[in-house]
């Protein structure tokens, strides 16, 4: 049993870890969350050593990729020390990939430690390549020090792939000078639909929701678009651009078109596991992990709870905070 992989009730293999190290952020986009933020206190958040088991039990029970989020990541502190715990994985070959989804701003200090442990390619989340248009959405962010964490990056040898939350009367006037950008620099591009719902008011006044079926109506109207067949057991649809070759992801976070082969599950730096983005339902970790030093509990715990994972999400928009957390998911949402 121990050895048997790890399988949800509609045999699909769980082989992708979506684990969060941190709810802290150094920016505040207006879609994600509240300027004057909350944050959970110390004692209720994993360790580094917390992380390293949960994640390490994953990876024994047959996980083979890991992507590091946040909030952003890279603003845990000694966050390079679980990194480096990681790299174990991939030297075994037990992990096949870890990979980062950040905002950018950490790049020019990381990127060389994160190629050196190991990782391969990195999400930046970027909306917009007007400097005064990226202070308003991120409200605390400056776009020269992102530019500056994504050339650092390139300059280390990570892939970079951009995700573009999709707003409109935001960035819908630089649609072309985003996948132009993207196409010169050699970056996939990922186009992420906002919830139309939110509980931000600011996002409200942004205008917000821009469908992503307009979006890709718009390309069409200068570029020839092939549709890919590839997945990744996630939410994004693939086309390639013929005039430049480049890739182009759409995430549409209403769609059932992923679920069938869903791969995934999401565990939160307090030790909350979602075995589905859009479902509540969840498995307390961090009380097993705490309760025993063995790792069978803790084993056992997690195929429980992957016995309850869903067919399919179910949304349910009459809750704001439901679709307040689909927006900070899916903004850091990789493939």
């Amino acid at each position: 049993m121990e050895n048997a992989p790890l399988t949800d009730p509609f045999s699909r293999a769980i082989s992708y870890l979506r684990v969060s190290v941190t709810d802290r952020c150094d920016f505040r986009c207006v879609y994600c969350m509240a300027e004057h933020m909350q944050f959970l206190p110390k004692r209720d958040l994993l360790s580094l050593e917390e992380l390293d088991r949960l994640c390490s039990s994953f990876i024994a029970l047959g996980v083979r990729k890991l992507r590091v989020t946040g909030g952003e990541p890279l603003v845990r502190r000694d966050i390079m020390t679980f990194f480096r715990a990681m790299a174990r994985h991939l030297d075994s070959g037990a992990l096949s990939e870890l990979t980062v989804t950040t905002n950018g701003s950490q790049l020019a200090r990381f990127a060389a430690d994160l190629a050196a442990v190991g990782v391969r390619r990195i999400n930046v989340s970027l909306d917009t390549l007007d400097a005064d248009k990226f202070a308003r959405v991120t409200r605390w962010g400056r776009l020269a020090q992102v530019m500056e964490g994504i050339s650092a990056a390139k300059r280390a040898g990570l892939r970079v792939k951009i995700n573009t939350v999709a707003l409109k009367g935001f960035n819908e006037d630089e649609l072309f000078r985003l996948t132009d950008w993207c196409a010169a620099e050699g970056h996939d591009l990922t186009f992420i639909e906002v919830m139309p719902m939110g509980e931000m008011e600011e996002a409200e006044r942004l205008g917000q929701y821009w469908a992503l079926t307009d979006l890709r109506a718009r390309l069409v109207e200068r570029h020839t678009l092939l549709d890919l067949t590839e997945r990744s057991g996630g939410p994004a649809r693939y086309v390639r651009i013929l005039e430049t070759g480049q890739k182009i992801g759409f995430i549409t976070p209403l769609s059932h078109n992923f679920c069938e082969s869903c791969n995934r599950v999401r565990l939160t730096c307090t030790g909350e596991l979602y075995m589905c983005l859009g479902q509540e339902d969840r498995a307390d970790l961090r009380a097993v992990l705490r309760a025993s030093p063995e790792d069978a509990p803790l084993h056992d715990a997690i195929r429980e709870a992957i016995a309850r994972k869903p067919k399919g999400h179910d949304f349910d928009y009459s809750r704001a905070h439901v679709s307040g957390q689909m927006s900070r998911a899916m903004s850091h949402t990789g493939g």
